[in-house]
């Protein structure tokens, strides 16, 4: 097995952590401040997380948000998605959470929102 870049992270790049996850700028952000949630447990996908991993993991989703907001003041709303299967998108298979920060102007046409990874599907 390649070694997971989510299981050798740095503590000193944390963004934020609690008892079951650890929050990082992600390498290659959509938008500036996009974050990532991981739970430090090797786990594939979501559907692997326990409950205590789950609920930490929103917290800290919340937490991020809560910190990017005033960071940013033209940060106006948030896509937050996990990635699960190859067949989805999921290219680093330890499960993590995207926070994209959205800003006015930054798509002509945000309606639909991630529904637009199929392209004619977000504006119904």
């Amino acid at each position: 097995m390649d070694k997971c870049i989510f299981c050798s992270l740095e503590q000193k790049d944390l963004v934020g952590s609690n008892n079951y996850c650890s929050a990082f700028w992600d390498a290659y952000p959509v938008t500036p401040l996009h974050a990532l949630v991981v739970p430090p447990r090797h786990v594939r996908d979501y559907f692997d997380l326990t409950q205590d991993e789950l609920l930490a993991s929103d917290a800290l989703i919340k937490e991020i948000c809560s910190l990017v907001r005033p960071t940013d003041s033209s940060v106006a709303g948030f896509n937050i998605g996990v990635n699960i299967g190859e067949t989805a998108g999921q290219s680093v298979f330890h499960c993590h959470f995207h926070i994209i920060p959205r800003r006015v102007g930054d798509q002509v046409n945000p309606r639909g929102g991630i529904r637009n990874i199929f392209p004619g599907k977000g504006d119904y």
